[in-house]
């Protein structure tokens, strides 16, 4: 378990969390949101996440079910993370908030498959 800090842009905001495959995880989502906000996210534990400055600048977004909820800086605008809807335990951390990511340096980066998201479906 890797333990990383990520601030936005301005530094208004920062948090830490604990993150099981590090950097390796980095993923992006092709849902209506993700595919418009366009950051590459790595996996941390929601459990081990803890806002260390500016969590009143933190400025919350949810829509549809609820169950996600995505953190932007309410300074710089930036998207810093979010609480995942497939598994509330995890979190989604910018890649490029986290201190060393750096998407265009990363390497491939797969994509998840948001747009059929289980609970959308009424199988």
């Amino acid at each position: 378990m890797t333990r990383m800090t990520a601030s936005c842009h301005c530094g208004a905001a920062e948090i830490e969390a604990e993150f099981p495959q590090g950097l390796a995880s980095a993923a992006r989502c092709d849902c209506s949101f993700c595919i418009r906000r366009g950051a590459a996210a790595v996996t941390a534990t929601t459990e081990s996440l803890r806002v260390l400055k500016g969590s009143d600048n933190l400025s919350l977004y949810t829509w549809g079910t609820q169950t996600a909820k995505h953190y932007f800086c309410k300074t710089c605008g930036i998207y810093v993370y979010h609480q995942r809807r497939s598994d509330p335990d995890e979190c989604g951390v910018n890649l490029g908030c986290v201190e060393g990511g750096n998407p265009r340096t990363h390497g491939t980066i797969p994509w998840n498959d948001g747009v059929n998201h289980p609970s959308d479906r009424s199988d």
